[in-house]
C-alpha cells in the first residue's frame, strides 16, 4: 500500500473536507503504535467507541488483564465500574494523540467517544448524571460523551450541552430524528449564549445508514437494494446543510458557536454481494464525519473510490423513498422502528460486555489467590 497519505483516497476524503472517524478501540490498537500510523498515514482524525467494541477488545486478548485484576485487587469488582475505568484509561490515551488535530482545528475535529449506559436510553435524570460524571473523570476536552437520540434522551443532550459537555448523539436514524437531536444542540447553545457562558461547545449527530438497507434485504425489489441507506443520508444532508445556512445559525455563529456536524455511523457494507467501500463512497461530503470499522478504512485506503460530492439535490432520493414506500416501508415508521431496535442491540452488547467483564475479573481473582 502506498502510504503517502496525500495520495490515499483517505487522504482525498480528507482534502474533500471530511473527517475520518475510526469506528474501533483496543488497548493494542493504542499500545503497538497502530493508531498512531493510522493518524499519521490515513488521515485519520477521530475515533468512536460502543459496548460491542469493548466486548470485542476484552474478550479476545489478554491486553487488559493485568488492568482487571490490579482494579479487582483494589477493591473494584463491579463489572461495571472495572469496564469504565478501563474505557477512561484507553480513551484517554485516543484522546492525547487527537489532541494535536483538536487544537489545530479549533476543537472542531480530534475527539474520541464514550458512550453512556445503554441501559439509560429512555432515562433522561440519569442519562444527564452519567455524561457529566464521565466527562469530567475523563478529563479531556476533545473527548465525546455519546447520548441516543430518543425522546427521553433530547432532553439530556440539551442539558449536557448547556453544561458545557461535548456530545455525540447515537441512535439517529431519519432526517427527523437528526432534526430532532439538532434542536435539542441548538437550545443548549442558546442557553449559554443567554447565560453569557462560551458558547462553542461541540457536537456531532450520528446517523446510521447501513442499517436501513439490512432491514428491508429480501423484502423489496431487487432494484432497491442496498438504495434506501443512501437515499435517507441525502435527505438528512439537504436538512443539514439547510440547518447550518439558516438565518438563526448564521446569528449563532456569528456569536461564537459552532455547528453541529453531521457524522455517517455504521458505514461498514452489510451486503457481501456490494463492495465493501460501498458507503464510503457514495457518502463522500465536506464537513461531514464518517466513522467506519477498522476493516471498512483498511478497505478503502488500499482500493477505495472518491465518489461523486453529495449536493443538497433530493430528487433521486425521494424517488428511492417513495418506491420503498410502495413496497411496504416507510421512513418515519421504519425510522422508529430502527431506533428502538439499536437500542435494544445496545444493550444486549452492554449486557454480554459486563458478563465478560466479571467472568474475566472473577477467573484472574482465582487465580491470583
Amino acid at each position: 500500500m502506498n502510504t503517502d497519505n496525500k495520495t490515499l483516497p483517505t487522504g482525498e476524503l480528507h482534502n474533500l473536507g471530511q473527517s475520518l472517524w475510526l469506528d474501533n478501540i483496543t488497548r493494542k490498537l493504542l499500545t503497538s503504535g497502530t493508531l498512531k500510523r493510522y493518524i499519521g498515514e490515513l488521515s485519520v482524525t477521530g475515533l468512536t467507541s460502543n459496548p460491542t467494541i469493548f466486548d470485542h477488545a476484552i474478550s479476545k486478548s489478554d491486553y487488559y488483564d493485568t488492568a482487571i485484576r490490579s482494579l479487582h485487587d483494589a477493591g473494584t469488582t463491579s463489572p461495571e465500574a472495572i469496564f469504565f475505568n478501563l474505557a477512561i484509561d484507553d480513551l484517554q490515551h485516543a484522546a492525547d494523540l487527537f489532541r494535536p488535530v483538536h487544537e489545530q482545528t479549533r476543537g472542531v475535529d480530534g475527539f474520541v467517544s464514550l458512550e453512556v449506559s445503554p441501559l439509560l436510553a429512555y432515562d433522561t435524570a440519569n442519562t444527564l448524571a452519567a455524561a457529566k460524571e464521565l466527562f469530567h473523570r475523563a478529563g479531556r476536552p476533545n473527548l465525546f460523551i455519546k447520548i441516543p437520540g430518543t425522546n427521553e434522551g433530547l432532553p439530556a443532550i440539551e442539558e449536557a450541552i448547556f453544561s458545557g459537555i461535548p456530545v455525540n448523539v447515537t441512535l439517529l436514524f431519519s432526517p427527523e430524528q437528526y432534526l430532532a437531536a439538532a434542536d435539542a444542540y441548538t437550545r443548549g447553545i442558546l442557553r449559554r449564549i443567554a447565560a453569557k457562558l462560551d458558547p462553542r461547545v461541540a457536537s456531532v449527530a450520528s446517523v446510521f445508514i447501513s442499517r436501513w438497507d439490512k432491514a428491508i434485504m429480501g423484502k423489496v425489489p431487487d432494484s432497491l437494494r442496498n438504495k434506501l441507506g443512501v437515499a435517507v443520508a441525502y435527505k438528512t444532508y439537504k436538512a443539514y446543510r439547510d440547518l447550518v445556512s439558516s438565518e438563526r445559525w448564521n446569528k449563532l455563529i456569528a456569536a461564537g458557536a459552532m455547528p453541529q456536524r453531521l457524522l455517517w455511523a455504521s458505514t461498514g457494507t452489510k451486503d457481501p454481494a456490494a463492495p465493501d467501500t460501498f458507503y464510503i463512497t457514495a457518502l463522500a461530503a465536506p464537513d461531514t464525519v464518517n466513522t467506519m470499522p477498522e476493516e471498512t478504512l483498511l478497505a478503502f485506503a488500499d482500493h477505495g473510490k472518491v465518489g461523486p460530492v453529495m449536493n443538497t439535490d433530493v430528487t433521486a432520493a425521494e424517488a428511492i423513498l417513495q418506491q420503498t414506500a410502495q413496497a411496504g416501508f416507510t421512513v418515519d415508521k421504519l425510522g422508529a422502528q430502527l431506533q428502538k431496535e439499536g437500542a435494544e442491540s445496545f444493550v444486549k452488547s452492554w449486557n454480554d460486555l459486563l458478563a465478560v467483564v466479571g467472568r474475566k475479573s472473577s477467573e484472574l481473582a482465582a487465580t491470583a489467590s
